[in-house]
């Protein structure tokens, strides 16, 4: 929430500059479930909009409840990304 209340200061303060985008990493594994859902909820509405929320996250409960993943991945050759678009 404050990643997301310092966006909308800095878009109201610096003259109209937009942030479109917004990535937020900010210790989903420590919320309890209820409070996670919540969260997860209020970030899918604020997405609905003309913002692109991303969750940079570990916690498997949200890789089932987001369906747009960029996927990364670390093997003996290196990174790799996927997309898994719902």
């Amino acid at each position: 929430s404050l990643a997301l209340a310092l966006a909308d200061v800095i878009q109201t303060q610096a003259g109209g500059v937009a942030i479109d985008a917004l990535f937020i990493d900010e210790g989903f594994g420590s919320l309890d479930d209820h409070s996670r859902d919540e969260a997860v909820k209020v970030l899918m509405d604020m997405s609905e909009g003309s913002k692109l929320i991303g969750i940079i996250s570990h916690v498997s409960e949200l890789k089932q409840e987001i369906e747009d993943q960029l996927v990364v991945s670390k093997d003996d050759h290196g990174s790799h990304v996927k997309w898994q678009i719902s």
